[in-house]
């Protein structure tokens, strides 16, 4: 269930009770007239099931709503409503796997934005990363690999492509190339000072590593794997059921990588750079090319759920109609 708050100027607000009223998915709508000082209009709420949000919002968009007001949408985690749930059954499609583009949007956005907070979750995974590396330590590695932030960035890229936000497309792929560079260039600034202190030789990188060894070496299981996780992540992103995002950080070695290419810049091993950088390669556009298939599909298939939800609406609207309207 979410709720829906519409905030739009007085002449379009009876337009737009009436649009909520004939919505079987929506179950409760109230209108504040005058409610709104900034923007001068009214403030409708609405309870709306998520299957059947996609719709209401586009045909409120094509209005120009968000131009001269604003719509927002917020996840309603518990609620108790007779009407409601019968709004969620007769609504085609299952809540948890609705897909609400708005949302998935404006997630895009802010998973892609280049930031301090970004920064500094990338640089301190990759460092990390390299410890991991230099010790050998499997459980040091995992760790790492939860704490980088780059998989909404990479999920981002998909959104952008299903969606033709070209705009999203740039900002995500500058965030990424910046986000890897700033923690390859961090990273290799602090293995130079630890090589300088004695702390960190080139045998702790080219010796041999069971534990950590994948990094460098990738063949074909590191692009499923990067399918895969792509997959995955897409649908914990886009699904109002808790997923296993963790589970895709620790599946993909996209901050192993690049923490292993610092190591070798550090230390001018040429193997350990081009293994890495390959692996980091094929990481990220496995999980890229995954990700936007996934989208491709989700986009597809809901827009049959809502082709099949519309002539489900008009034909109610028959059936209501007064004899002497058909």
């Amino acid at each position: 269930m979410l709720q829906m708050r519409i905030i739009a100027p007085g002449e379009h607000s009876d337009r737009i009770v009436e649009l909520l009223c004939e919505d079987s998915a929506v179950s409760n709508v109230t209108l504040y007239r005058g409610a709104s000082v900034k923007p001068d209009g009214d403030v409708i709420e609405a309870d709306i099931a998520r299957e059947g949000a996609n719709e209401v919002v586009d045909v409120l968009r094509e209005m120009g709503i968000h131009r001269f007001g604003s719509i927002h949408l917020a996840t309603v985690r518990t609620w108790i409503s007779e009407s409601g749930l019968e709004a969620d059954r007769v609504t085609p499609g299952a809540s948890a796997d609705a897909v609400v583009w708005a949302e998935v949007t404006q997630q895009a956005y802010e998973d892609s934005e280049f930031n301090w907070i970004f920064s500094s979750f990338m640089v301190l995974a990759t460092v990390l990363v390299a410890i991991a590396i230099v010790i050998d330590s499997s459980i040091l590695l995992i760790g790492a690999m939860v704490l980088g932030p780059e998989f909404g960035a990479v999920a981002a890229l998909g959104v952008a492509l299903v969606r033709r936000r070209f705009t999203l497309l740039r900002r995500a792929m500058t965030t990424l190339a910046g986000g890897f560079v700033l923690a390859i260039v961090a990273t290799t600034i602090a293995t130079l000072i630890a090589r300088w202190l004695g702390w960190v030789t080139a045998a702790d990188v080219t010796e041999s590593r069971p534990d950590t060894s994948f990094i460098y070496t990738p063949d074909k299981w590191s692009f499923i794997v990067a399918l895969i996780a792509g997959v995955a992540g897409v649908l914990s992103l886009t699904s109002a059921r808790l997923g296993g995002l963790s589970g895709v950080f620790i599946s993909v070695t996209t901050i192993p990588a690049a923490g292993n290419v610092a190591l070798g810049v550090a230390f001018g091993l040429r193997d350990e750079i081009l293994g890495s950088g390959l692996q980091l390669v094929v990481n990220l556009f496995g999980m890229a090319i995954a990700g936007w298939m996934t989208l491709a599909v989700q986009q597809e298939v809901w827009a049959s759920v809502s082709s099949y939800r519309a002539r489900l609406l008009a034909g109610r609207r028959h059936s209501n109609r007064p004899p002497s309207d058909r």
